[in-house]
């Protein structure tokens, strides 16, 4: 750490000689909007601190934000078209604010350049702090400076949808702080996403009828689960599924842009919905009631074809 110390050093002087304005002070982490300068006393404490474990305490960060929801099911490159496109980033400190990003996903891999919204870091980790403090210089994230001055990071992206640990180190206080970081999915156009391959009624030359079908629901916080074996309807080459939820409180489902409502009015909530197809993860949202407010999941049902039986 002798030389990222030294680079720090170097960066301080620099910040001091050219401004000790509000806005610099308003980017340390242990400041809140509004509070006055932290004492010499306090000053000294936390750097004695930081000098021994190279983290910042619970103590010396905002509360963090909750930001991975129960209904988010993690997205992977290969679920995505090769392109590069504008998405949006939630974070778990409100002291790590993310301007815009843009998301490139390639030959299987997704990394992402985020435009930071203040100047107060030197470098990022994909990883803890205590990782980052283990880790070695080559593993550190520089910033890399924008025409309009802002400092932008390039980053891996393992998946989107999920919560990704990132280290962020303080110019000021010489010290990493956790973060986490959710690359939202919902941000991306719809033309993003590839075409998923599945088994059509045609590919199975299903007549025209009703039959049974092994279904199951993933997404949400897992303990919602689906009625399987579902009836499967076939009309006309087009195929409904009739979805019992394990739950009295959804209200409606959306396949797409269609929204379809219970068809009980009692029990377990029951819809009819459209299937494209088998054996691949059918989007869907369905929204519950069981909260205080009225909530939309995100969940993937999927059909197994070869479970098909008449019935």
């Amino acid at each position: 750490m002798r030389k990222l110390h030294k680079l720090v050093a170097a960066a301080i002087a620099a910040t001091l000689i050219g401004s000790m304005s509000l806005g610099a002070l308003a980017e340390d982490e242990t400041e809140k909007v509004g509070q006055v300068e932290e004492t010499a006393q306090a000053d000294e404490q936390e750097t004695e601190q930081s000098s021994e474990t190279g983290v910042a305490t619970a103590a010396e960060m905002v509360t963090p934000e909750e930001v991975v929801e129960d209904w988010m099911v993690p997205i992977t490159a290969d679920a995505l078209n090769d392109g590069v496109y504008e998405i949006e980033v939630a974070s778990s400190s409100s002291m790590f604010k993310i301007d815009k990003c843009e998301l490139t996903v390639a030959d299987g891999e997704m990394s992402a350049v985020m435009t930071m919204n203040g100047t107060g870091y030197l470098y990022l980790y994909m990883g803890t702090g205590e990782e980052a403090v283990k880790a070695s210089e080559d593993d550190y994230i520089p910033f890399v400076e924008n025409e309009d001055g802002q400092h932008t990071y390039e980053v891996p992206v393992e998946a989107l949808d999920a919560g990704i640990d990132c280290a962020a180190f303080s110019k000021r206080k010489e010290q990493w702080y956790d973060r986490t970081l959710v690359f939202l999915a919902s941000s991306l156009p719809e033309d993003a996403l590839k075409e998923q391959e599945m088994t059509t009624v045609e590919d199975l030359a299903l007549a025209d009828g009703t039959y049974q079908i092994a279904a199951a629901l993933e997404g949400g916080s897992g303990k919602t689960t689906v009625a399987s074996p579902a009836k499967l309807t076939v009309e006309n080459g087009e195929a409904t599924v009739e979805i019992v939820f394990s739950s009295p409180y959804y209200d409606y489902v959306l396949v797409g842009e269609e929204k379809f409502e219970p068809v009980n009015e009692e029990g377990d909530s029951t819809f009819v919905i459209p299937v494209k197809g088998f054996d691949y993860p059918m989007a869907i949202t369905a929204d519950t009631v069981a909260m205080s407010t009225p909530h939309e999941i995100d969940y993937h049902l999927s059909f197994d074809s070869s479970t098909i039986e008449e019935g």
